[in-house]
């Protein structure tokens, strides 16, 4: 099975490029991502604890999911698929925000990535594939901001950043949504 490729960026999120994912991580080459965000009625956020044999960050906790668009495929239709493989559902998503981080780990490998947040709504529970997702719980954001304070190594890097940077902006928009 050839290795999937990942959309390499420039700093405008325009494609430049394909290289094979492990190559992009290795090379810490700017690729383009998503992380999606779900929430339920009472606005606690939908967390994943990553399986224990990913190839990086294993057994840390994140966002509901995220992954790697592929080519000609839209932020929006690559989340769904991802929630599908990974939590084992589908539902609405909208984009959010948008950003760059780089972040490295142990492995020697690095995340360099332009990253789209996608929010979603969802009430039911997760079919979770045990491939990629360990575990799974709902948690208020300001449980989840307190808990990253006073435990930071149980959370991946990326989601510490987006969750630093991007707290504000998750709460009101997600308030916002619940209040329509």
């Amino acid at each position: 099975m050839e290795e999937e490729k990942v959309i390499l960026v420039n700093e405008q999120d325009e494609q430049i490029g394909l290289k094979p994912k492990m190559e992009a991580h290795e090379k810490a080459l700017l690729h383009r991502a998503f992380s999606v965000f779900v929430f339920n009625h009472k606005n606690e956020l939908m967390l994943q604890q990553r399986a224990l044999d990913k190839y990086h960050s294993p057994g840390l906790w994140t966002n509901t999911c995220c992954s790697h668009q592929r080519e000609g495929e839209s932020n929006i239709e690559a989340g769904k698929r991802r929630l599908q493989e990974e939590m084992g559902f589908v539902t609405e998503l909208e984009e959010s925000i948008s950003f760059i981080y780089k972040a490295s780990f142990d492995n020697g490998l690095t995340e360099h990535e332009y990253d789209h947040i996608l929010l979603g709504k969802y009430q039911g529970e997760p079919s979770i594939n045990p491939d990629e997702v360990a575990n799974w719980k709902w948690m208020p954001l300001e449980d989840v901001k307190a808990h990253i304070a006073k435990k930071p190594e149980l959370y991946t890097a990326w989601f510490k950043v987006i969750f630093k940077k991007f707290y504000e902006h998750i709460n009101v928009t997600t308030n916002e949504s619940n209040s329509k």
